[in-house]
């Protein structure tokens, strides 16, 4: 069994080892395209995925991107019993992403972070988790398509920042569009980067990619 799960190709750099660590847990800010993107690259590697607690998850939008919606559970209202469901979807799924429909108790945390160990998958958090190893925001969005308040949006070019503890406590970032004009995920060329954003934040005026020691 590889030892981390694979992630579309524009996201790799922002994970210590390029994927997602099987065992571990990961969380993104809030919801939105990141998550269905994560989990996108693990499913259309041909991994069995959960998604629980988010009704309006976009599975159309997430197939776009690899999500194969045949291996996919869907539990949109796990309800009070929510830490049961989700055991059960990592024991029989590789990647569950999972929106809390509270604050989980540190024991809540720990019975399905030892479930999360012994089947060797990954849970993908949207919202906060404490402990997480790794985690996962968007700090800054910038639209195309509209000018002088007409016209239609096409494409978001933001920014995501990744850090955590452990191997991921150096603090990663990567301007990407999320989405694409095409709907896909892809890292932003620094010539292409909308014009309002600080030329000295551009991907390319210094790094596309920069490591900051925390």
């Amino acid at each position: 069994m590889p030892p981390v799960l694979p992630v579309l190709s524009a996201l790799r750099e922002l994970l210590p080892r390029g994927g997602l660590a099987r065992g571990s847990v990961l969380a993104v800010a809030e919801f939105g395209l990141l998550c269905l993107a994560l989990v996108a690259g693990a499913s259309a590697d041909g991994a069995w995925c959960g998604i629980a607690g988010i009704p309006e998850a976009g599975v159309l939008a997430a197939a776009g991107l690899g999500l194969d919606a045949e291996r996919t559970l869907l539990v949109p209202d796990p309800g009070p019993g929510w830490p049961q469901v989700v055991a059960s979807l990592l024991d029989g799924c590789e990647l569950v992403l999972l929106r809390p429909p509270a604050r989980a108790p540190a024991q809540v945390r720990q019975r399905l972070e030892a479930t999360l160990r012994r089947g060797r998958g990954v849970l993908l958090v949207a919202g906060d988790w404490p402990g997480a190893q790794v985690r996962l925001r968007v700090v800054t969005q910038r639209w195309t398509g509209l000018g002088n308040g007409q016209g239609r949006l096409r494409a978001c070019c933001a920014e995501v920042v990744a850090a955590g503890r452990g191997e991921a406590a150096v603090t990663r970032s990567r301007w990407l569009w999320l989405p694409a004009e095409d709907g896909g995920v892809a890292a932003a060329d620094p010539a292409d980067i909308p014009f309002d954003v600080p030329a000295g934040n551009r991907p390319g005026a210094v790094s596309a990619l920069r490591a900051v020691s925390r």
